[in-house]
C-alpha cells in the first residue's frame, strides 16, 4: 500500500457536482469573470497538475495532500474537497488518460476497417498521450503493482478508467471487418485489454531512445492478436478462448466485478 502521510486529514465537505464541470473546450468571453462552476472545474485541474507535476520531481511516496496544495496554492482542506488523498489523484490522472485516448483515437477508427491496423492504432496512440509522464509512471509503479492498492489496475478504484481502456477495444472489434462469433464479443475486448495491460508493463521499463522498442511491440502484438481471434471464429478453438478469459476472471482482482458487471 502506499506510504500514510503524516499529516491531519481534514473532514471532507463533499465533492463537486458532475453538472458544475466545464464542457471541453468551452472558455469564459474576454473580460469574463469564470463561472462558479466553471473555477471549480479550473481548481480541480490545478490540484491534479501539480500533483502529477511534484510527483515527477519528488516522487509519489515523498508527495504529501500539504505540499501539493501548497504548491497550488489552495488550502489543505480545498485540496481534500476535490481529491480525498494522493490515491484518488491518480484515478483522476488515469480517468484523464482514458479519455484523452479514447478522443485521440477517433482518427484511426474512423479510417480504418482492418483489424490489425485498428488496434496497432489505438495502441501507438496510448503511447503518445503517455509518453510525458513515462518517469511518472516508473515512479509509482511500486504502489500500482500492489494487488492491494487501490492505485493497482485491477482495483475498484480504477473500474471506471478500466471500462473506459475496454470500451475502446469493444469499438476496435465492432469497426473491424470480419464478423466475431456472438459468444466472443464480450470476453474479447477485455482480453485486448489485458494484452494492454501487458504492453504498459513493458513501457514502464522500456529505455530505448522514444520507447522505440515498446511501439515495436505493439506493433507485432496488434498483428499477433489480429491472428488470433481470426483462427478463435473456428468452432473448434473458441472454447480455449472462453477458458484463457476464465482464468484471467477468476485469478485477477478486479476482473471478476468486471464480469459480474457485464451480465447485469
Amino acid at each position: 500500500m502506499p506510504a500514510a502521510e503524516n499529516e491531519p486529514r481534514p473532514a471532507k465537505s463533499g465533492t463537486p457536482a458532475k453538472s458544475e464541470k466545464l464542457a471541453k473546450g468551452e472558455k469564459p468571453a474576454q473580460g469574463e469573470k469564470p463561472a462558479k462552476g466553471e473555477k471549480s472545474e479550473q481548481t480541480r485541474t490545478l490540484i491534479l497538475e501539480t500533483a502529477m507535476r511534484l510527483f515527477q520531481e519528488r516522487g509519489y511516496d515523498k508527495t504529501t495532500m500539504r505540499a501539493i496544495a501548497q504548491e497550488a496554492g489552495v488550502s489543505v482542506g480545498n485540496a481534500y474537497y476535490y481529491f480525498a488523498g494522493k490515491e484518488h489523484l491518480i484515478q483522476g490522472f488515469y480517468d484523464r488518460i482514458a479519455a484523452e485516448h479514447q478522443a485521440a483515437v477517433r482518427e484511426v477508427l474512423d479510417r480504418e476497417t482492418d483489424l490489425q491496423a485498428r488496434l496497432s492504432g489505438v495502441l501507438q496512440a496510448w503511447l503518445d498521450i503517455a509518453t510525458p509522464y513515462h518517469e511518472f509512471a516508473a515512479q509509482f509503479f511500486k504502489n500500482a503493482a500492489d494487488p492491494d492498492s487501490p492505485l493497482s489496475p485491477f482495483s475498484a478504484e480504477s473500474e471506471h478508467a478500466r471500462e473506459a481502456a475496454i470500451d475502446v477495444h469493444r469499438e476496435v472489434l465492432a469497426g473491424a471487418k470480419g464478423k466475431v462469433p456472438a459468444e466472443l464479443r464480450d470476453v474479447l475486448p477485455e482480453l485486448m485489454w489485458l494484452s494492454q495491460m501487458g504492453l504498459v508493463l513493458y513501457w514502464v521499463f522500456d529505455r530505448s531512445p522514444g520507447s522505440e522498442r515498446t511501439r515495436r511491440l505493439a506493433d507485432r502484438g496488434a498483428r499477433l492478436t489480429a491472428r488470433s481471434i481470426a483462427l478463435a471464429r473456428f468452432r473448434v478453438l473458441r472454447p480455449i478462448v472462453l477458458e484463457i478469459h476464465e482464468l484471467f476472471t477468476d485469478f485477477l482482482p478486479g476482473m471478476a466485478q468486471t464480469a459480474v458487471a457485464r451480465k447485469s
